[in-house]
């Protein structure tokens, strides 16, 4: 299964990289794909995940094919085969 993973803003220039794909034996939920990219990409761990609620909600607009998570099933939402999971920064101000 290959899920295809983007980056836009920030994460694109900490990550180095605007995409990539994921080659995953079994079929996964969001949460174990971001699992997954912290791990590949540690450099993004800082950013995309919020430490307190260990959670990238708070930090990212995630979007699976299109769609917003909060739409679907949050990070327990089931990724398929060809999917793609859009990552993009939201900046909190105050």
């Amino acid at each position: 299964m290959v899920i295809t993973v983007k980056f836009v803003g920030a994460f694109r220039s900490i990550s180095g990289k605007s995409k990539f794909t994921l080659k995953l034996v079994n079929i996964v939920s969001l949460r174990e794909v971001v699992r997954k990219i912290v791990e590949e990409l540690p450099k993004l761990k800082r950013v995309l995940i919020d430490l307190e609620l260990e959670d990238p909600r708070p930090n990212t607009l995630i979007l699976v094919n299109g769609k917003e998570v909060s739409v679907l099933n949050g990070l327990d939402t089931v990724l398929k085969d060809g999917d793609d999971v859009v990552f993009v920064p939201v900046v909190h101000g105050g």
